[in-house]
């Protein structure tokens, strides 16, 4: 879209806006995406190091996160 094209529909100041306010939607659904993988990865050690206790092994290690 053309600066003359974009001026003629929408003033400057808002397209700005609306661009700052789509970064900073982008960087919060990606530190959301972040906190789930960190969340996932975390349980899923969790869930390996109960099925190593309620299997009645004395030697279960809690794998350390990344």
């Amino acid at each position: 879209m053309s600066p003359s094209y974009r001026s003629l529909f929408e003033p400057e100041d808002q397209a700005a806006n609306r661009q700052s306010a789509s970064l900073a939607a982008l960087a919060v659904t990606l530190l959301i995406v972040v906190v789930a993988l960190f969340l996932i990865e975390r349980l899923r050690a969790e869930s390996g190091f109960e099925e190593c206790v309620l299997s009645g092994r004395a030697a279960c290690i809690l794998a350390p996160g990344p």
